[in-house]
C-alpha cells in the first residue's frame, strides 16, 4: 500500500516510476495505490520486499503486509450501491 505525493512534475513523475516497477515485477492492482503480488515462499517473498525497498520514492510512504494464500481467501469485499447510469443525451432537434 502506498500514498505517495503527487503535488510536483517531480513528484508525479517517482509516483508513476515508482508504479511500473511494481507492475513490471508482477503486482497487480487491487484498488487504488494498494498493490498485491503473490509469493509462493518467504524467500521469494523477501525478494520481492527487497525490490520494493530500492524503488522507494524520497517522500511518501509505502507499507508492505504478508498474508496466508488462506487469509488472502477469506478477505471480504463490500461493493457500494449500484451507480445510476448516466442521463441519455437529448436527441438533437431537427428543423424542417
Amino acid at each position: 500500500m502506498f500514498d505517495l505525493p503527487v503535488d510536483t512534475p517531480k513528484a508525479r513523475k517517482a509516483y508513476t516510476s515508482f508504479r511500473m516497477e511494481l507492475l513490471r515485477d508482477g503486482f497487480f492492482k487491487l484498488q487504488y495505490s494498494v498493490y498485491a503480488r503473490p509469493s509462493p515462499s518467504k524467500e521469494i517473498a523477501n525478494v520481492h520486499i527487497a525490490r520494493v525497498e530500492r524503488w522507494l520514492p524520497n517522500a511518501g510512504e509505502v507499507r508492505i503486509f504478508e498474508m496466508t494464500d488462506k487469509q488472502f481467501e477469506a478477505m471480504k469485499i463490500f461493493w457500494g450501491q449500484k451507480r445510476q447510469p448516466p442521463e441519455s443525451k437529448p436527441h438533437q432537434l431537427e428543423f424542417f
